[in-house]
């Protein structure tokens, strides 16, 4: 069944090689179904980014359409992602070097090396499968000028804010900054007015 503490979804399965004990050793995998689609992406991308809405397809066609030029011509591509160089195969054996021809070499694909980029990218929010960082909500919550501050810039530079942007910049659970917003456009004297937007809802200056 998957498990977790906090971060990763996991699943636990047994393999038919016997451990010291005589039990069937197990081995973890992430858990089946965990899939996001590049709509997914750039839903996630709007929201917690700031970016508009199909920026990361085009940032990312533009990328593959001009590393795909490069890697045809044998270049290796460097990026803050990692690195991408072209594989090569002969089309048939050869032992004698002089032999080979521009006819003979074969490009089988891509070679990707994502180096150390993910690793330390993926631990920022893994220790031993728990959050690597995990503030004091009460204590954050504890601070509304501050709070309100931080609400009042992020509208001055996008002017909305949804609970999933005000979570990512003050450490908040969405939980927690969706009900901080909805206490600010409650009231006698709102600050925010709350307006529906699909399955969430945006928030804006009065």
């Amino acid at each position: 069944m998957p498990r977790k503490e906090s971060g990763m979804w996991y699943e636990v399965h047994r393999t038919p090689v016997k451990g010291e004990d005589g039990q069937n050793i197990v081995y973890v995998r992430p858990k089946s179904g965990m899939k996001l689609n590049m709509k997914q992406l750039e839903d996630y991308c709007e929201r917690m980014n700031y970016l508009r809405y199909g920026e990361l397809s085009r940032v990312m066609d533009a990328f593959v359409r001009a590393a795909g030029r490069f890697l045809a011509e044998g270049y290796r591509i460097d990026t803050p992602i990692g690195s991408f160089a072209p594989k090569l195969s002969l089309a048939k054996q050869l032992t004698d070097a002089d032999q080979v021809k521009d006819r003979d070499v074969r490009l089988e694909g891509v070679e990707y090396n994502p180096g150390k980029f993910w690793e330390r990218e993926i631990m920022k929010w893994l220790d031993g499968f728990r959050r690597y960082h995990n503030p004091d909500t009460k204590e954050i919550l504890a601070d509304k000028d501050k709070l309100e501050q931080t609400m009042r810039d992020c509208l001055q530079r996008n002017g909305y804010i949804t609970a999933g942007m005000f979570a990512h910049i003050t450490g908040l659970t969405i939980y927690s900054a969706r009900k901080q917003l909805q206490e600010w456009s409650k009231g006698d004297n709102p600050k925010l007015l709350m307006t529906p937007r699909g399955k969430e809802h945006i928030y804006t200056e009065i």
